[in-house]
């Protein structure tokens, strides 16, 4: 407790010398809470949310189990954004977390945090960050005042790595408040894969490479990554197959298969399990990007090349037996050639950094296969 109270006062005297160091300001007067479960507000990134009206990333009563792991990490956020237009001069936010931040390799604000963008597809620009005070598992920031009265389009990220019980907009009392603009189709671009996919550890919910994406292409984006969990079992894969309207399937889960033998198992599977359900959707499936630890442990590097090899031949395989709609494509060459390991905060999880570079790399592939 004294130790927790040292580290507080440390904090408030930092914010004293640098008044950016500090939580953003509380809501003031003169502000309107809105639910963006309402209309005209629109919730993308969760593909179950108008049946169910949750914030989850999977239906809470499947058809069949889920593995536990996923369906814990289903109530995680990651990929889910608020979309609407205002000519408000201030935004807020009000958020009851499902629980506090507690990732000691990921800054709570991508963690738990919510950030915010500005403009229209190809054109978004961030705007500000909700910091608040890391302890709490409720917070209510402001996210900036004092903007010129004009109609503008907004998307708020929601948290990467934790659940959100509630989440609430504050807007100036006589703001007008209308609809987002709309996608250019009701297609969904799904990514199943792992923490990496999830957002592990972008420092803000914005810098997750699946969200850096849905700025660039005007469709919704559904991030279905599952920290040590995206292991492709066929229970995950019913499930996703459920997903109506796709435009495309991206499977970018290798870093998460324990071996070799369990990525032969489940990828065929996996594929063939979707196919039934789609059989002409777009299907891309991306080998891991490079560790930096695979510089010091060459058994790392022997396995990545051994599943890159194998996820190769599948893709081959299959198109030669007359699936021309699946694809693959070498997350090697994702984080750069000669620094790829300034791209990584542990060794395996990107930075933002990386998951921009990750983004630069992925967006032509995905317009070609989608636009």
């Amino acid at each position: 407790m004294m130790e927790q109270k040292q580290q507080q006062a440390m904090g408030d005297r930092l914010g004293t010398y640098d008044p950016n160091m500090k939580p953003n300001e509380m809501a003031g007067d003169g502000i309107r809470w809105h639910s963006p479960m309402e209309q005209p507000f629109r919730i993308a990134g969760l593909a179950w949310f108008a049946e169910e009206r949750k914030y989850r990333r999977l239906p809470t009563l499947p058809a069949g189990a889920l593995p536990e792991a996923v369906d814990r990490l289903a109530d995680h956020t990651a990929g889910g954004q608020i979309r609407f237009r205002t000519d408000s001069a201030s935004v807020s936010v009000r958020v009851k977390l499902k629980g506090a931040a507690y990732l000691s390799h990921m800054p709570a604000t991508g963690q738990c945090g919510v950030d915010c963008y500005v403009g229209d597809f190809g054109e978004f620009k961030f705007a500000k960050t909700a910091k608040y005070d890391v302890a709490l598992d409720a917070y209510e920031v402001t996210l900036f005042t004092d903007w010129t009265r004009e109609m503008r389009s907004f998307v708020l990220n929601m948290p990467l790595y934790q659940g959100v019980e509630e989440f609430w907009v504050g807007l100036d009392e006589d703001a007008a408040v209308m609809a987002p603009p709309e996608y250019i189709s009701d297609r969904k671009v799904i990514i199943y894969g792992t923490s990496i996919t999830q957002g592990g550890c972008a420092s803000r919910p914005g810098m997750a490479y699946t969200n850096i994406l849905s700025r660039r292409i005007p469709l919704e984006f559904i991030n279905l990554g599952f920290s040590g969990s995206g292991k492709g079992e066929p229970e995950v894969a019913q499930v996703i197959a459920q997903i109506e309207n796709p435009a495309l399937l991206v499977l970018d889960y290798e870093a998460n298969c324990v071996s070799t033998e369990l990525l032969r198992e489940t990828l065929p599977a996996f594929i063939r399990i979707y196919r039934e359900a789609h059989p002409n959707t777009p299907i891309l499936v991306v080998s891991r990007i490079r560790y930096g630890r695979e510089m010091q442990t060459t058994h790392l590097l022997e396995a990545r090349l051994a599943r890159k090899q194998f996820q190769q031949e599948t893709v081959r395989k299959l198109r030669e037996s007359g699936d021309k709609n699946i694809y693959f494509f070498d997350g090697e060459t994702l984080l750069g050639e000669e620094d790829f390991f300034e791209c990584l905060v542990d060794g395996s999880h990107p930075t933002d950094l990386g998951f921009l570079r990750m983004a630069d790399g992925l967006e032509p592939v995905l317009k070609t296969l989608l636009l």
